[in-house]
């Protein structure tokens, strides 16, 4: 690489940050966010019941704690949740960790709600906590996984980054938040916080210590430090000169937060659609174009990683000036977002069907649901489309009034009806399916596997695998019933109805 100008360097210093928007804060993400409590204590020596409406999460100090205290941080507290405070204190790290790289990557709506309930919990850490937070690094990365990367990034730091297991996962979430500057700061005085070089590279041009970027960077290249791919990006970034004259190299199988950034700043910005969930926030920072925002905003709120009220506000910022996809969705959303406000019955009648598609189309019933649900029901719904209202409220949180929209339910419908009110009766089940759940429901305690780890004081590890036997799909007669039985004995009966619904409501997720 040839000698570095500082004067371009100089010009750098505002690259990416002008053009990054402030996303949505942690608190703000919770409170708009679907997450699961306790509404019943069957088991009070278990729990206790919530005693809070809001999340409120204190300021964020950046203090390093020690390895077993960092585990234990989380951004919702045992008085909003339910839960104890030792629903992991006797399970074992391993355990843990395993438990939580099985979480399927997309899965029932009530289910997400209770894995972000678990994954942001205040609660004491496993008693064999070592010295790297591992437990807390597994829960971030389960949050980035989801693309929740604002709570993810909130409890790095209320854990404090200042630690070098903790620090890595802190300036990646930055990186893919836009919000990387503290991290950079903090790695300028402390560069002993990452071995990777890369980060100290980037930082240091960052923070303007060009003659220190240069200088690690030569001695990087010189001792076979860093990978063709990163050394060719930061040679880029480092002196835009070399643009004209050097291709970009080409992304990584095994892209890093680093990396996609590098490509942003050499103005070889990457399409996010085929990276993972995590790389979908970049594309709401204000940087991209309408289509690639909605498209992003669709993505990461199937898994509840953007609330529902920030996709609706992406469809109705402007008139589509074009047609087919992307395009047909914001138009029909549109048109029954103006019908409902409207009130105009007949409008409401002819956009609600070509809306409701859309949404399943695009696997959003649920956050259709959440946006439209109440609206319908202050509205008087034509017969032409009462049974896709009676579906679109069974999914919100209304599921329990939802039989106001029809006036003959069908068999099937009475079930639904039954089981949003958490008594679906087995002697009308017509399908395996509808057995499994009513069977569920008809049952007082837990399987005896489930039951064994309530019994060890395992409470948050029964909780994961009642979930992940309804949230993988693993919906067999031998499986279900016992995970619905399990939600509902300890509290979680709001998700078991929930779920129940949404098995029997939506298409087979993949």
């Amino acid at each position: 690489m040839r000698r570095i100008s500082t004067a371009v360097f100089l010009g750098l210093t505002t690259t990416g940050a002008a053009l990054a928007q402030q996303p949505l804060s942690a608190i703000e993400w919770l409170d708009q966010a679907s997450t699961a409590a306790v509404t019943t204590a069957p088991r009070p020596s278990l729990m206790e019941p919530p005693s809070a409406d809001t999340v409120t999460v204190p300021n964020v100090t950046v203090t390093a704690l020690d390895a077993p205290r960092a585990d234990a941080v989380g951004l919702l507290p045992s008085t909003t949740t339910g839960l104890p405070t030792t629903l992991w204190e006797k399970s074992t790290t391993p355990t843990l960790l395993r438990a939580l790289s099985q979480l399927e990557s997309e899965p029932l709506p009530a289910i997400q709600a209770l894995y972000y309930t678990l994954l942001l919990a205040e609660a004491n850490a496993p008693l064999d906590a070592g010295t790297e937070a591992a437990f807390l690094q597994a829960r971030l990365n389960a949050l980035r996984s989801f693309g929740a990367i604002e709570p993810a990034q909130a409890m790095a730091e209320r854990a404090g980054p200042m630690t070098k297991p903790l620090f890595d996962q802190w300036f990646d979430l930055s990186l893919l938040l836009g919000q990387e500057d503290p991290a950079c700061t903090m790695l300028s005085r402390k560069p002993r916080l990452t071995s990777e070089i890369g980060a100290r590279i980037y930082c240091a041009a960052r923070s303007g210590d060009w003659n220190t970027a240069a200088l690690t960077y030569h001695s990087a290249t010189a001792l076979g430090t860093l990978s063709e791919t990163d050394a060719t990006l930061l040679a880029l970034f480092l002196d835009p000169e070399l643009i004209d004259e050097t291709e970009p190299p080409e992304p990584p199988q095994n892209l890093t937060p680093l990396q996609f950034r590098l490509f942003e700043a050499i103005g070889t910005a990457l399409p996010t659609h085929n990276l993972p969930r995590a790389f979908a926030m970049a594309d709401l920072r204000g940087n991209s174009g309408w289509k690639a925002e909605i498209e992003a905003a669709e993505r990461l709120a199937r898994t509840g990683a953007v609330p529902a009220s920030r996709l609706l506000g992406l469809y109705t910022e402007r008139r589509a000036a074009a047609s087919g996809g992307v395009w047909d969705r914001v138009a029909a959303i549109q048109a029954l977002d103006l019908a409902l406000s409207e009130g105009a019955t007949q409008d409401i009648a002819e956009t609600l069907p070509t809306a409701w598609r859309a949404a399943r189309a695009e696997r959003l019933e649920v956050v259709f649901a959440e946006l439209f649900a109440e609206r319908l029901a202050g509205q008087e719904i034509p017969v032409s489309i009462a049974s896709q209202a009676f579906e679109i409220m069974l999914l919100s949180e209304k599921y329990e009034v939802a039989e106001t929209a029809l006036t003959s339910p069908s068999e099937d419908q009475d079930f639904l009806i039954k089981t949003a009110n958490g008594t679906p009766p087995p002697a009308t089940a017509r399908t395996a399916l509808q057995e499994a759940i009513a069977e569920g429901f008809a049952s007082t305690l837990p399987p005896p596997e489930h039951q064994a780890l309530i019994d060890a004081g395992r409470l948050g590890e029964a909780i994961l695998a009642a979930a992940r036997q309804i949230g993988h799909g693993d919906r067999a007669r031998d499986a279900l019933p016992g995970a619905i039985a399990t939600l509902r004995a300890l509290g979680l009966e709001d998700t078991a109805r929930r779920a129940a619904l949404q098995l029997l409501l939506l298409e087979p997720r993949g």
